[in-house]
């Protein structure tokens, strides 16, 4: 019985502090409702099937400039890992005792490629490549992997018609889609 009666009594606090919570909003003009502008500046998310994926285009030649500027310190000259994990190769390893799990071996659809790159690259200032770069990054390890031709310039609809090696070896998530 006192197990419950000090259940009651917590859950009773909580929600008597949210309603305090909502008073010192209101009284104390302690925060405010986020801007249209600010919530599409954190709006970035990109679907397994390019949904969200923004206007714009790159190549793998401006891909190439712009991952041995930005990239290879940590990711190496051809993507072939240093600092950082290694993004080509590994094709045909994944059953093997070693397994090499890179974007060309491992990952299942392409425009997470795009999504990654944008959100945490480069990992010494996240976010500040232009979508331009992020597609011409994408474009140039797609590349590497043997998946576009060097002469590749992909935007939206090409980034997410690519078919990559591993994605039927990936079973589907099953819950509900909550965005």
């Amino acid at each position: 019985m006192r197990w419950r009666r000090s259940h009651v009594a917590l859950l009773a606090a909580v929600i008597g502090g949210l309603g305090v919570a909502a008073q010192a909003e209101e009284r104390f003009h302690i925060g405010r409702a986020a801007t249209p502008a600010e919530i599409k500046g954190w709006d970035i998310d990109i679907g397994h099937d390019g949904s969200n994926l923004p206007p714009g285009s790159g190549s793998v030649e401006r891909g190439r400039v712009v991952f041995s500027e930005q990239c290879a310190a940590c990711h190496g000259a051809d993507g072939q890992g240093g600092v950082g994990d290694r993004l080509a190769g590994g094709q045909g390893t994944l059953a093997s005792a070693k397994p090499v799990r890179t974007v060309g071996s491992y990952w299942p659809y392409a425009p997470t490629l795009f999504d990654y790159i944008r959100r945490a690259m480069p990992q010494n200032a996240p976010q500040s490549l232009s979508d331009e770069d992020v597609y011409a990054v994408s474009a140039y390890i797609l590349h590497l992997n043997g998946l576009v031709p060097p002469d590749a310039v992909l935007d939206a609809n090409r980034l997410a018609a690519i078919k990559m090696p591993n994605r039927e070896s990936f079973v589907p998530d099953p819950r509900p889609d909550v965005r």
